[in-house]
């Protein structure tokens, strides 16, 4: 029997996490999985010690409102693993939690594996100390990051994304309107809020007021959204009937993947969803809002310019930025005005996204599942 503890804080994770077990379970008949995850984990047999949504948070200040919860919860994970040590452990994102957790456990001479490289090349470099010291493997899904660990000796190994794999080359619009009956003579409008609570809390306003603007100029639109679970809907929703109640928005549970692919244009959050449109092939405006404080501590450690996972593979801005006090809807409704108008400007940006999105399709789960057999059998990982 092979033991594997992992924990990851939010959805996107949860999926990494499920893929990742999926490929393991094909060449390990006997698996025991324990640790932080979602209902795509706990689907795989995994026992949940403690729910995924405590992890579940974002921002400087954010975190320092829930700093004792989270450091008990460490606390007792730590407890748990070091007397019951699994044969190895993966920390799936969730840096700023989980290279404290795998640094205790590798001290104590569990193997250890970070799985999403921290994004030490966009800001807080100096955490390449800390995570040497406390993993003995990182498995990269962005091929620029290989070169940044090998500089400091870090073991390391690019194994593509997992969503390249999974997501057709081609979008099939037209199935996507039928299974998700949206009507083929539109132009449908993706709203995608993000997957956390205070996420949508802060961001679900200004796009839904952007739609209501868009509307008044275009008489050919039709709004979708997905929401990650039934509370993300419910407060979505609520702002939608407070803000914009004349609005209408389809809105669809945990159906990211088949909304973004209906879509001509999305408005969304940064973050894995715009890598999941990017390899869609679907023009976006990506939008985010911290808190003040939050956002003024990270941009004076930021040193890259662009926050949009597209942008950042691209090294230019290919995508428009609208964030924090660009997060407003008149903002976006102008940028959704150019979009609408302008199909040399979307042909362009599909055709850059083609290119990128052959980079990343490098069957991440098969090589992160061998990697991981690989160091668990003590054998060296081939780059």
């Amino acid at each position: 029997m092979l033991r594997i503890g992992i924990v990851t804080g939010e959805p996107s994770g949860d999926m990494l996490g499920a893929e990742l077990i999926s490929e393991l379970n094909k060449r390990v008949k006997n698996l025991s999985i324990e640790g932080i995850g979602g209902e795509k984990l706990a689907k795989k047999n995994m026992s949940i010690l403690f729910p995924m949504e405590k992890l579940s948070v974002m921002g400087f200040t954010e975190v320092l409102g829930r700093y004792f919860e989270l450091k008990k919860i460490r606390e007792e994970l730590i407890k748990h693993f070091l007397k019951n040590p699994p044969d190895i452990f993966i920390g799936i994102d969730a840096p700023d939690f989980n290279l404290f957790l795998e640094r205790k456990l590798h001290k104590a001479g569990i193997k250890t594996v970070h799985y999403v490289s921290p994004s030490i090349w966009a800001w807080r470099g100096s955490r390449i100390k800390k995570i040497k010291e406390s993993v003995d493997l990182i498995l990269n899904l962005f091929p620029f990051e290989t070169a940044i660990y090998d500089k400091f000796n870090v073991p390391n190994k690019y194994v593509g994304h997992p969503l390249a794999d999974k997501l057709s080359e081609e979008p099939n619009i037209n199935l996507a309107r039928t299974e998700l009956n949206i009507p083929h003579n539109k132009k449908v409008i993706a709203l995608l809020p993000g997957s956390r609570l205070s996420e949508i809390k802060r961001i679900g306003t200004p796009l839904l007021k952007a739609a209501l603007i868009a509307e008044s100029s275009h008489s050919d639109l039709f709004f979708v959204s997905a929401l990650a679970n039934e509370k993300c809907l419910k407060i979505f929703e609520e702002l939608r009937k407070r803000n914009s109640p004349n609005l209408a928005v389809k809105m669809y549970l945990d159906n990211t993947h088949r909304v973004i692919e209906s879509a001509d244009i999305i408005l969304l959050v940064s973050g894995t969803v715009s890598l999941e449109a990017m390899l869609l092939k679907k023009p976006m405006i990506v939008t985010y809002k911290l808190s003040w404080p939050t956002y003024f501590i990270v941009k004076l450690l930021a040193k890259i310019p662009y926050a949009s996972l597209p942008n950042i593979l691209a090294g230019e801005n290919i995508v428009p930025e609208c964030l924090q006090f660009k997060c407003k809807a008149n903002i976006l409704a102008s940028e959704l005005d150019k979009l609408l108008n302008s199909e040399k400007n979307i042909k362009k940006t599909i055709s850059q996204f083609t290119k990128m999105s052959i980079e990343l399709r490098k069957k991440a789960n098969y090589q992160a599942a061998n990697a991981i057999l690989k160091l668990v059998e003590n054998d060296k990982v081939t780059k």
